[in-house]
This record gives C-alpha cells, structure tokens and sequence, in this order.
C-alpha cells in the first residue's frame, strides 16, 4: 500500500468526529499512513424533523455512502446503529471494532436514578424504542413518567436538563464515553430494563468493495465476538421488517460476560464462552404492550449462523403479534 494520505468520511457531530478520530488513529497504525478527516453533512444532520417522523434509515449514512462511491473518500466510521440492514454490493464493512458498553444511560437533574424521579417526570429521547421500553418498565413498576420527543446532538440534549426544560434525558452510554462525559451520567439503565437498539455501542468501518488491500488492512481492527452479535441483532431487526427508527430492541450477549460487559470490560478477563443469548423487544410507545423473547444457542461460527440466530428469534416475535406493534409494519 502507498503512504498516501487515507480520507475518512465522517459526519460532522462532535460524537462522529470524535469516534472518527478514534479509529483514524488506529487505521494510522495498522497501515502506517497518515489519515484525515473528510467532513460530510448527512440529511440527518440538517434535518429538525424527529427521526421517526423522516424514516430514520440511513439519514445518516447516505451522503457518506455517496462519498465513498463517487471516490471522494477512502473509506467512512458509522454508528452501526444507523447503518440500513441492507448492505450495498458496491461496499463492504471491512472491520466492526471491539464494542462499548452498550446500554442507555439516564442524565438526570439532581444527580437522580431512574427509579427514583419523581411523580410526572418528564424524560427527553428522540427513539421510539427507548419510550416504549420506559413506559413499559414505568407501567410495571407504578412509576408516573412522560416520554418527551426530543432531538440534537448531545449538548442540546443534556442542556435541557440544566435549563429545567426536562427532569433527565436518555442517551447511549457508549457515545458519552467516546467524548469524555460519562461522568455526567446519573443512572446506567439496566439491560433487563431497556433492551438497546440493535448494534448500539459499536462502530461499522465501511469500504468499497473492490479495496482488497484496504479490505484486508481495515479488517486488522475487526473483533469477531462484536461482529457475530451485531450480526445477529441487524438480522432480527430485518426479519421484522423494521427501520431503525422502529421501536425494536435487541442485543446478543455472552451471558458469563454480560455483567462484566456492562462494567465496561468487554473481555471478562480472558473467560471461555461457548453460548451466545439473543434477545428481542418491540412494543407501542405507551408502553401498553410488549412482545419480548430471548433464545440461548451455541455462539455462531460463521455470518449464516448469526443470520440464522437472529430470524428465529424473530419469527417467533412476529408468531406473537409483533408486526401489529410497529409504527413501520412488517408487509
């Protein structure tokens, strides 16, 4: 490979650049060219509709798409959770990094968990899947909260609970930690409590399809364990027909490893793992009703196995009326 400078396509959110930077430094040292970030507006970014409302699927990652095709760039960092689950023949992800701590956090005034806000709370999130999750939980536990749709980046979003507007907000832990804010998180939301939407904490590193030395040098960062499991939540999230505005959850663990998972040692010091547990959640925003399931198997050897994994469970979510809870309906 040359020692041409490599072109990054990134959005320009202080998250994506700063998750950007991240794996620029690291594509640097595995291919010791130098790297820089090319800047590109997404619809996503300049758009002050709420997500749901726009279809969320790929409104970030379209114009990044079109960079890499036209050849304006060598290569982009997503949030895989945006990534469409259709992927195009032209581009390939090269490498899905080792996974952060993939749950949501709660920003509240007064330092306040979860539990423990009170009576009529307003709660900011623009994700249908994180309302109806809430509001279920809430539902459940005789909690009295109102699900406030919101929008912008993570300034605007905290700076409504600093100004009073709303007494927290919900986020993705993983995105506070790529820009240094974890310590403003007052409460780690359980998995058991909110499922994360499927890919969440993960970053996919896209190319075009006929880089092989790019292919091959990016793929030097792929972690495997974090590949096979959001392999397996995007195909459940496929095999229900859903965008990824769609109030879905999912997340493929590694059950000796969850809790070490969630207190940020994505490895569970070296322990030997053969099974892998997918779970699935959908449900109406209000909360009202729910269709949530899990299976256990053997962790999948190969990409078909992930697949696999990921549309028997969702098939029997759809055997038990998931479609009719979707604002995007499965056809």
């Amino acid at each position: 490979m040359s020692t041409k400078a490599l072109r990054l396509g990134t959005r320009r959110s202080k998250l994506a650049m700063a998750q950007s930077g991240q794996v620029a430094d690291a594509v640097s040292q595995v291919t010791g060219r130098p790297v820089e970030l090319v800047e590109i507006t997404t619809y996503g970014d300049v758009s002050r509709e709420h997500l749901a409302q726009i279809g969320g699927t790929g409104v970030f990652v379209t114009a990044l798409r079109d960079a890499l095709a036209q050849g304006e760039i060598d290569f982009a960092v997503h949030s895989l959770k945006d990534l469409p689950t259709t992927q195009p023949e032209d581009l390939v992800l090269a490498a899905i990094p080792v996974r952060e701590d993939p749950r949501d956090v709660i920003v509240a005034r007064d330092a306040l968990k979860f539990a423990d806000l009170p009576r009529g709370a307003r709660i900011g999130t623009g994700s249908p899947r994180r309302m109806a999750q809430l509001n279920a939980y809430a539902r459940s536990h005789g909690l009295d909260i109102h699900a406030v749709p919101i929008r912008g980046n993570v300034d605007t979003r905290i700076r409504y609970v600093h100004d009073g507007e709303l007494d927290a907000v919900v986020l993705a832990a993983a995105g506070l930690s790529r820009i240094g804010r974890l310590d403003e998180v007052t409460d780690f939301l359980s998995i058991d409590t909110v499922l994360p939407a499927p890919g969440q904490g993960a970053l996919a590193i896209e190319c075009a399809a006929h880089d092989a030395a790019l292919i091959a040098a990016l793929g030097e960062l792929d972690d495997p364990f974090t590949r096979v499991a959001v392999t397996a939540e995007r195909s459940l999230l496929a095999a229900l027909e859903a965008g990824c505005s769609a109030p879905v959850g999912a997340l493929a663990d590694l059950p000796p490893l969850s809790a070490p998972l969630e207190r940020g040692n994505a490895r569970g010091d070296g322990q030997i793992v053969n099974e892998m547990r997918l779970r699935g959640v959908v449900g109406t925003t209000d909360g009202s009703r729910m269709v949530q399931l899990s299976t256990t198997g053997p962790v999948p050897e190969t990409h078909d196995g992930a697949m696999a994994l990921g549309r028997e469970l969702a098939a029997e979510m759809l055997a038990q009326g998931a479609a009719g809870l979707m604002g995007e309906q499965a056809q």
